[in-house]
């Protein structure tokens, strides 16, 4: 191959580069002009995600409310049976063994709790007379304690109160 025939073969590729660029020019030019907004298969390809999103999402979000919920009642409980126990101690000088099962509406009435009590889950007031907490008549521990607004019963076992953490069984 001699040197013309090289330096035409370069030229060529030389003509054929400049082609490319002035072709991607015209390309990236025309986009930049024509294009003003998105097309339909992209903005359905964002409806698609975020409803895929939304599906997985909703569902946990709502069981997160409702433990929190749950908590909130344990709480609640663990209020009532700590306002017991400074009952028993001030009212019956400590005697958890004779305690026996004692009513919203008696620690209220000692000024142990407000009389704004009320059952977190449902927004409701304690009914007074039916929640209580109860004491083991032959050792003085803590058997559970009843949260009721008149419609909705809460019934949680001392390991609940204890520890405060709800189990599913205290949902009734």
């Amino acid at each position: 191959m001699n040197q013309v025939q090289v330096a035409e073969m370069v030229g060529e590729v030389e003509v054929k580069e400049a082609g490319k660029q002035s072709f991607m020019k015209r390309v990236w030019a025309k986009m930049g002009k024509d294009e003003k907004g998105f097309t339909l298969i992209e903005l359905l390809a964002v409806l698609v995600i975020i409803a895929i999103i939304a599906v997985i999402a909703i569902p946990l979000i709502s069981n997160i409310i409702n433990n929190s919920r749950v908590s909130a009642d344990v709480s609640s409980a663990r209020q009532v049976y700590d306002a017991a126990r400074l009952y028993v101690t001030g009212e019956k000088n400590g005697d958890f063994k004779g305690a026996g099962t004692i009513t919203v509406k008696t620690l209220i009435d000692a000024k142990y709790l407000e009389t704004s009590v009320s059952l977190p889950s449902t927004k409701q007031a304690l009914d007074s007379a039916a929640s209580n907490v109860k004491f083991a008549a032959t050792s003085g521990d803590l058997e559970g304690v009843v949260l009721s607004d008149g419609k909705v019963t809460r019934d949680y076992t001392a390991d609940e109160v204890l520890k405060a953490t709800p189990t599913k069984a205290g949902n009734k």
